[in-house]
């Protein structure tokens, strides 16, 4: 009996060790988690404030995707910040030396006594593939913080071979000069007296014949955070105060450094959708507003997400996906041709609330009722429930400049400003098969179309339809009956019930157009002859 109780003790012991080393086993990793994540998380907002302070642009990175040195201590490192305005890299432990003792790339400062630019080196890191700009070899090949780089003309210069340079400190800005805003500029102009568009012009004589610069308005919500990593790489090759962020700072600011440099000379490349375009070139009809044409800049478009309608009818494509470097895109600003692009006034007056303003909005690439801005809403739940939905004709009257149009029995009316439609269709053209008047963005006339419904435009999209064209116009108004439905501007959908639509000319905007590359269209030989078809 006696043993057979202490086998039953010693048999309770051995359970109470399991089960308490099995809670250690659950227990431990859960606690050492959830204090690294304490920890992380107090780090973050150490970090950030400390970002925030510097003027460095400082970026934190868990793991560099080339072989890296820090800037300080000369070590590999894994992980640590990368300045992406100047290219300075520092491990986490470095990090406030390297902020401290490395200057970071100058938006303002004064020229040498020949009132030329010096330049501004940063040692180790260069990009790979590198050239030294003395011997013509590769730089940055051996294992270790080596070799140096300019961080305003990008030249790159072995150790030994930077005393040998022919033209010694002098940086004349590199292949990019007529974009780039030089420090020294922005530092003349902050000491003018009178700040008027011919003392702009006075100093923009310095900076070289042809001096065109560009401003960077990127929208970095849009095409899968790609816009973040944009801003980074027009940081390293312009001058930083030339890059913003739309999230951080709205285009109609943004835009007033146009007012600080020669009339007519800016060009401002927009990164993001249609949508992002569109805030955009409302900042700068605010301009003419106040008075601010003579700076009013061209505006080209670098497409990011899906559809891109108007980016595609400009010549620039449908998406950027990063298949070309940044350098190729300012090289495509400098080739690309001024062209006007008409843009429009939308009203929408509700019916019965006479004393409510109408409801106002700018078009740039169309405008639509019916299936077309049903997709664009999601209102399949609401089609789904009421079948009826579309089941009988919503246009009570089409006017096209004041003269009515008879209607067959429609679903919905597509209005257009430009060539492409519905992420890179030529709705228009159809299928190709009947000749019409070409599109142009200049020539102060919408294209009107009508679709059965979601079915005929689906037809359209893959060329198995055409559209019921109803006519070309300088104004059109459309008066809708007693239901509510979708409705969009530029791919911006609400729903509307009974009201009157006028659509007329509101200004034109001046972009820039891109023709030495195809678009998406690929049912078509190509098109950029489509494209160019809109100019001709």
């Amino acid at each position: 009996m006696e043993g057979d109780e202490g086998n039953r003790d010693q048999s309770s012991r051995e359970e109470w060790t399991l089960l308490f080393w099995t809670t250690l086993a659950v227990v431990v990793p859960v606690i050492i988690t959830l204090w690294c994540s304490v920890q992380r998380s107090k780090r973050k907002i150490h970090m950030k404030d400390f970002f925030r302070k510097s003027k460095h642009g400082w970026h934190c990175t868990d793991l560099f995707n080339k072989p890296t040195y820090c800037c300080v201590c000369q070590q590999h490192i894994l992980q640590g910040a990368v300045c992406d305005c100047c290219g300075v890299c520092a491990d986490e432990t470095c990090l406030r030396r390297a902020d401290r003792s490395l200057v970071c790339k100058e938006i303002m400062a004064p020229s040498r006594t020949d009132g030329t630019l010096a330049h501004r080196w940063v040692r180790g890191n260069v990009p790979l593939c590198s050239v030294c700009a003395v011997c013509k070899e590769q730089c940055g090949n051996q294992p270790k913080l080596c070799d140096f780089r300019c961080v305003w003309c990008q030249t790159t210069v072995h150790d030994d071979c930077k005393p040998s340079l022919s033209d010694g400190e002098r940086c004349e800005l590199g292949e990019f000069r007529s974009l780039i805003i030089p420090p020294h500029y922005l530092h003349h102009v902050n000491k003018l007296r009178r700040r008027h568009p011919d003392e702009y012009s006075k100093l923009a004589s310095a900076c070289g014949s042809g001096w065109t610069p560009v401003l960077v308005l990127a929208n970095t919500r849009s095409g899968n955070n790609m816009g973040e990593a944009l801003l980074g790489e027009f940081r390293t090759i312009l001058n930083p105060v030339q890059v913003f962020d739309l999230s951080e700072l709205p285009p109609s600011k943004a835009l007033q450094l146009c007012t600080l440099l020669p009339p007519g000379s800016v060009r401002v490349l927009v990164c993001g959708g249609d949508g992002t375009v569109g805030w955009v070139l409302d900042a700068i009809d605010t301009m003419k507003l106040k008075g601010q044409d003579q700076f009013i800049p061209r505006v080209m478009i670098l497409p990011l997400g899906t559809g891109n309608d108007l980016s595609n009818s400009l010549g620039w494509g449908s998406g950027y996906a990063g298949e070309i470097p940044v350098e190729q895109v300012l090289r495509n600003i400098l080739e690309a041709e001024v062209v006007k692009m008409d843009r429009w006034k939308v009203q929408v007056a509700s019916k019965g609330l006479y004393f409510r303003k109408p409801k106002v909005l700018s078009m740039n690439n169309y405008f639509s009722v019916g299936p077309d801005a049903l997709m664009a809403l999601n209102f399949h739940t609401h089609r789904e429930k009421t079948p009826s939905f579309f089941s009988s004709r919503i246009i009570n009257k089409l006017e096209l400049d004041g003269e009515r149009v008879a209607l067959p029995s429609l679903e919905g009316i597509i209005v257009c400003n430009i060539g492409y439609w519905g992420g890179g269709c030529r709705l228009w053209e159809g299928m190709g098969d009947e000749l019409y008047p070409p599109t142009r963005l200049d020539d102060g006339l919408l294209e009107v179309v009508g679709v059965f419904g979601s079915f005929h435009c689906a037809q359209i999209q893959v060329k198995m339809a055409n559209p019921v064209r109803l006519g070309q116009a300088h104004t059109v108004r459309l008066v809708l009956k007693t239901s509510r439905m979708p409705m969009q501007v530029d791919g911006e959908p609400w729903a509307q019930g009974p009201c009157t639509i006028t659509i007329t000319h509101k200004t034109q905007a001046f972009m820039l157009y891109h023709s030495a590359e195809q678009t998406d269209d690929d049912d078509d030989e190509s098109s950029t002859s489509e494209a160019e078809n809109d100019y001709k």
